[in-house]
């Protein structure tokens, strides 16, 4: 089965990805390796939740959501990304493959894929991330096709704004699919 989308890393950055994609009826599969920096998160200054919420349930909230709205989501660990005629082959530890036409990279701090892929980088904002893969204002990397969202592309590590960035780059892959800029507004019943 080939995917529109494939976005690896299923935190607040991928799962929103996930989200918007699915949304837009892009056939979107989540590789997540469920060992994000967020599941070990007490977060505060997450819009929409005046009590705090736990990273855990964020994380899980979101994947629930992308689901709902159509997203496949698989727990694995992405080892190896390569380019296959018109899209990418993603390799999983457990020697799985997946294809997908375009690839989103929300891995947060773990550079190891984007390194294989031989993405160009550039000098971090945050003293904890120094170095981030460079992307262009939608999240574009320098190999077509590879797009990176959240911390791996230099956003603040906050939830409120990875969620905000994985959405962004969603947004403009899907402008990208169009041909047109994508807006998704619902509204009440």
């Amino acid at each position: 089965m080939q995917y529109d989308v494939a976005v690896v890393g299923g935190g607040v950055a991928g799962g929103s990805a996930a989200i918007f994609l699915a949304k837009a009826g892009v056939k979107t599969l989540v590789l997540d390796n469920d060992k994000g920096q967020t599941r070990r998160a007490w977060i505060e200054n997450h819009y929409g939740f005046p009590e705090g919420v736990t990273g855990p349930d964020l994380v899980d909230a979101g994947r629930k959501q992308a689901e709902r709205l159509g997203a496949a989501w698989h727990i694995a660990q992405v080892t190896a990304i390569e380019r296959q005629d018109d899209g990418f082959v993603l390799k999983t530890e457990d020697g799985t493959s997946f294809n997908a036409k375009q690839v989103i990279l929300a891995t947060g701090a773990a550079m190891g894929l984007a390194e294989a892929l031989g993405l160009e980088f550039t000098d971090g904002r945050e003293t904890r991330y120094p170095r981030v893969v460079k992307v262009d204002v939608d999240g574009r990397t320098s190999v077509p096709g590879i797009w990176a969202a959240g911390i791996l592309a230099g956003v603040s590590a906050h939830t409120i704004i990875t969620a905000g960035h994985g959405a962004h780059v969603a947004v403009g892959l899907i402008s990208e699919l169009r041909g047109e800029r994508h807006v998704q507004h619902d509204v009440l019943r």
